[in-house]
């Protein structure tokens, strides 16, 4: 299937809160948090939907959010470490998706380099604000 080019006048979001937008990856750039963490992101009032580049060996300290969570691999492979119970470890592979309920706490490891899809809701407010410095150190 063919990708039809867009003029960057095309790729734009909406006009104001509650107008539909089009976006497109390409036209976003990447935002470096870390030599080996790498983000893009499109936001709604509801939902966040982001893209995650991680490095092998990239990691995303211990952290919690009232957000909820899911992580689509696209490539590589991602091994999650929940606080849930006496703890889990779940490898996520290509083309798998993991959910995280709002409020638990997880810690992310990049086993190869990999890309993600993922989706919160509601938007990651320290995100948005730049309050996230605990990502800047993996």
């Amino acid at each position: 299937m063919r990708r039809r080019k867009r003029k960057a006048a095309e790729s734009t979001g909406g006009e104001g809160p509650g107008a539909a937008g089009l976006y497109c990856w390409d036209d976003l750039g990447w935002e470096e948090l870390s030599p080996r963490l790498f983000r893009r992101m499109v936001s709604g009032e509801r939902a966040m939907f982001t893209q995650i580049l991680l490095k092998r060996g990239a990691a995303v300290p211990w952290h919690d959010h009232e957000n909820e969570q899911f992580s689509y691999v696209l490539s590589g492979s991602l091994r999650f470490e929940l606080k849930e119970g006496k703890g889990r470890t779940i490898d996520v592979l290509a083309g798998e998706i993991i959910h995280i309920p709002s409020a638990l706490p997880h810690r992310v490891q990049a086993l190869e380099d990999s890309l993600s899809i993922d989706i919160f809701s509601p938007p990651r407010q320290d995100w948005l604000d730049g309050a996230d410095d605990y990502l800047k150190q993996s």
